[in-house]
């Protein structure tokens, strides 16, 4: 099963969101052709309620230990509770543009 699955299903699995992006940005980055290294996720999620940004970013990456103990180098997140999405206009953050590695050495 592929990183970008595997993600999908455990926050599913645990955080029931309303809205779930598990894009893959890993072509963004000097990395191989077809990595899954890079990860943005948007989650929104009555799980969030009443937690901190710190609490929800901390209840993911406990949730996927093991995938960023294994191959997952950065994850960028996103999450919300259903209100602030609303508030937001249902708009996905934009990522910017990959300073690192050799981009960075140019």
């Amino acid at each position: 099963m592929n990183i970008s699955t595997q993600i999908n299903d455990l926050v599913v699995q645990e955080l029931t969101p309303i809205r779930l992006d598990v894009l893959n940005e890993s072509h963004m980055h000097n990395v191989p052709a077809n990595s899954e290294t890079h990860f943005k996720l948007v989650i929104v999620s009555e799980a969030f309620d009443g937690l901190s940004l710190i609490a929800r970013h901390r209840t993911v990456n406990k949730l996927l230990a093991e995938q960023l103990q294994n191959g997952v180098h950065a994850l960028s997140m996103h999450t919300y509770t259903s209100e602030e999405w609303a508030k937001r206009g249902g708009e996905v953050p934009t990522s910017p543009p990959c300073m690192g590695g050799k981009a960075a050495e140019s």
